[in-house]
């Protein structure tokens, strides 16, 4: 957002220069006396102190010192001196990142022309037109303007913002993608229509009109895809993996503040009351009393929505949280204002990012072997074949129990999982021997896995189990036991099971969740036609 003062209608406002955004517009009419100007094609509000403090609230930016726009972006736009007409009626173009300027005298004929082009603009400030780099739009200008132009200044290289002060340039025959610690592709370059058209063939693949780039999930096979589609094209393909920040904060513990307050019982209370699950519970207690020891000295049904706004802009900034943490912790705080307290439901003016939709990692079936084969406690070979062979979450697992296991119809029953819903999934025969012999040896009376002292399982016991297994296989991937899961799903597609059966043995309540296997697996696309073949042509 760029803000400057101008003086409209004889009044002092300042003006907020910025691409059109539903969720800053509705910001900016929370400030009182905004409007909008037609003629300067941007919002503007009061210059007075009480508008300084709202821009800052809203949009952590202040306003320049200076009576005239900020200068912050003016070299984007500015041309150079280098390219200043040297005739009084030429005309200079200059592209510089993914922008086309054009400095030329004031003519109708001409100004209906750049009008054609889309995504046009006039940077009065600038007395310059600035137009979208766009393939093909360079060619239009120069085939218009022809003799006319004095000069054409194409900078090298194109500059990008990684997080929110690094930067870097990259040049315009070169594409930049990074790998990202959730999972997906960043995909930074220049305007590349064929590369663009190829990126958007990736399933799940997203414009970033931010940040200016190409996101889609990780996948060697769709790099190599990309990889190929550069390198017909003469593009440099640069690969970089995301670096780990070393600025972020840690959470807030006991031993870091005096007094550190747990969630009320009237909380832990409600969320049982409206029958959320104990992993549900968990994370919104736990994302709760952080809040609560953010603002450790101020009473919570005292903190103003400020003051939440706030909070969740240092997880944001400060703690460098997930997506789905972020997201939690809004709901968690929603839940104790809006639930407990009975108080107005309310909508908090920041981003709700949309979770990042990543491509699972599987097993082949030599690897699921090798870790069968490896482990020789009975029990964590039990636990592993059960998450393999029947699709169960790792909740699922410590939670089976005798009674389940339904051996004359070969399934087994999951009772009260994720969303409270039951289901039947499928009982491998390979895996009666084993159980036989576990319960022989183990004697369990109710669950099958026991713990300490008789209690289920440790989950995050499990965790470490399937990862050390997997670790003494000589498996090099990152295996948890949702990686198990998802073998498991991906194994059925490839052995021809219908779609509609796997979602029902997953316990997915859309079919769009089960479909993401169908972009792991390679397996059976030699044997597709295209209708084409077919036609006597």
């Amino acid at each position: 957002m760029n803000l400057y003062r101008i003086q409209h209608k004889g009044e002092a406002r300042i003006a907020l220069d910025f691409p059109y955004d539903t969720e800053k517009i509705s910001r900016v009419r929370q400030i009182q006396g905004n409007a909008w100007s037609k003629t300067r094609r941007c919002w503007h509000v009061p210059d007075t102190k009480e508008s300084e403090e709202q821009l800052l609230f809203h949009f952590q930016a202040r306003i320049p010192s200076e009576p005239y726009r900020a200068s912050e972006k003016k070299e984007e736009r500015t041309l150079s001196k280098a390219s200043e007409p040297t005739k009084g009626n030429g005309i200079v173009v200059e592209i510089i990142n993914r922008k086309i300027l054009i400095k030329m005298p004031k003519n109708e004929a001409d100004i209906n022309f750049i009008r054609t082009l889309r995504y046009f603009r006039w940077l009065k400030n600038d007395h310059l037109w600035e137009v979208p780099d766009y393939p093909g739009n360079l060619d239009l200008i120069r085939d218009y303007f022809g003799d006319r132009i004095n000069d054409i200044k194409i900078h090298d290289q194109i500059d990008i913002l990684q997080g929110n002060e690094a930067q870097r340039s990259i040049k315009r025959d070169e594409v930049l993608m990074i790998k990202t610690r959730s999972g997906r592709v960043k995909i930074i370059a220049g305007f590349h229509k064929i590369l663009i058209a190829a990126i958007k063939q990736i399933p799940y693949s997203q414009w970033d009109a931010k940040n200016k780039w190409w996101t889609c999930p990780f996948s060697e096979r769709f790099i190599q895809q990309l990889t190929e589609v550069c390198e017909a094209q003469k593009l440099k393909v640069v690969r970089e993996d995301e670096p780990i920040s070393e600025t972020r904060i840690k959470r807030i513990s006991p031993f870091d503040i005096p007094n550190y307050r747990r969630a009320p019982e009237s909380y832990k209370h409600k969320l049982i009351e409206v029958r959320y699950s104990p992993d549900t519970i968990k994370s919104y207690i736990s994302s709760f009393e952080e809040f609560m020891n953010y603002h450790y000295r101020l009473d919570i049904d005292s903190i103003t929505e400020p003051q939440i706004l706030e909070f969740l802009r240092y997880l944001i900034t400060e703690r460098r949280i997930s997506v789905s943490y972020q997201n939690i912790s809004i709901n968690a705080i929603k839940f104790y204002y809006e639930k407990v307290l009975k108080g107005q439901r309310k909508f908090y003016f920041i981003d709700r990012p949309r979770k990042d939709i990543t491509l699972p990692d599987v097993l082949n079936i030599d690897e699921i072997t090798a870790m069968i084969k490896t482990v020789n406690n009975i029990k964590h070979k039990l636990m592993i074949m059960f998450a393999y062979s029947s699709g169960l979450r790792l909740g699922e697992v410590v939670r089976l129990k005798l009674t389940d296991i339904d051996r004359q119809r070969m399934q087994v029953r999951v009772e009260q999982s994720k969303g409270r819903k039951d289901r039947y999934t499928k009982l491998s025969e390979k895996i009666l021997p084993v159980l036989d012999k576990y319960i022989e040896e183990y004697k369990p009376e109710v669950l099958i896995f026991n713990g300490v002292k008789g209690k289920a399982y440790s989950e995050r016991s499990v965790q470490e189990v399937v990862k050390n297994i997997a670790r003494k296989a000589g498996i090099t991937k990152s295996v948890t036991p949702k990686t198990l899961r998802h073998t498991f799903a991906t194994h059925n597609l490839e052995n021809g099971v219908d779609l509609r059966y796997i979602q029902s043995m997953m316990g997915h309540s859309s079919s769009k969740t089960t479909e993401i296997y169908t972009h792991i697996t390679t397996k059976g696309f030699d044997n597709i036609k295209s209708p084409m073949d077919s036609l006597d042509i």
